[in-house]
């Protein structure tokens, strides 16, 4: 399978692939192989699912890449000196982005197309399959290596949030949900997070739930019940 940006079509590298974990001991072709498959994935990110990317660090051995001896967030974090590669930007400028600096993870700004609700991995399978037999619309879900799970829902999330769990009543309760929002990022699938291993999709996007994830307000109730009990 595969998809085409302006008349380039490109290998769909999903199938099968369990994520980029660095470049250490790795051939030069099987370098430029994996350099490739990044691109591939932001491009889709980009003009597919219309999110922006970024390029973010790396870490091995418990060191990130940035350089900073003090990281608070070894390999979890943005390359603060890199652009943003926009949505809707053409294959050329994703790879001019990771040609210039290779091995960067996957980065996806939140609150600009989608804010995050967060959750402990196994209440968010739970939660996943309760919603999906209720019929509830979802956007994508990944799994973190770090044992999170990320559910995806319409921007202004973050912001509603209190106002939410106050209406149904979960305002005093002791969750483990937060909500991510405006100058969060998230590392996306299938990019290494902190030497930890790869993030995973557990509800892959598509393009209606890409481009219209759910309001928070449809998951929240199952999520923070699902926490509650946990």
């Amino acid at each position: 399978m595969g998809f085409t940006i302006g008349g380039t079509r490109i290998r769909d590298m999903r199938s099968g692939w369990t994520g980029l974990t660095g470049f250490t001991g790795l051939t030069g072709s099987r370098r430029r192989a994996h350099r490739a498959a990044e691109c591939t994935v932001a491009a889709e990110y980009t003009c597919l699912w219309g999110w922006d990317v970024v390029p973010g660090a790396r870490a091995a051995s418990g060191r990130c890449s940035c350089g900073d001896t003090a990281c608070t967030a070894p390999g979890a974090h943005p390359l603060g000196f890199t652009p943003d590669v926009v949505a809707g930007a053409p294959l050329d400028a994703v790879a001019e982005a990771w040609s210039r600096f290779p091995g960067a993870a996957l980065m996806l700004p939140v609150g600009r197309a989608f804010d995050v609700l967060e959750v402990a991995e196994e209440a968010g399978r739970r939660a996943l399959v309760r919603l999906e037999r209720m019929g509830v619309p979802l956007g994508p879900v990944c799994v973190t290596p770090a044992g999170r799970a990320q559910f995806f829902v319409a921007p202004g999330a973050a912001a509603e949030l209190p106002r939410l769990l106050y209406r149904m009543g979960w305002d005093d309760a002791d969750l483990d949900l937060r909500c991510l929002g405006p100058g969060d990022h998230i590392t996306a699938p299938p990019s290494d997070l902190g030497g930890l291993g790869p993030v995973r999709w557990l509800r892959a996007p598509s393009l209606d739930a890409a481009h219209a994830p759910p309001q928070a307000r449809l998951l929240l109730g199952t999520l923070a019940y699902i926490c509650h009990r946990a």
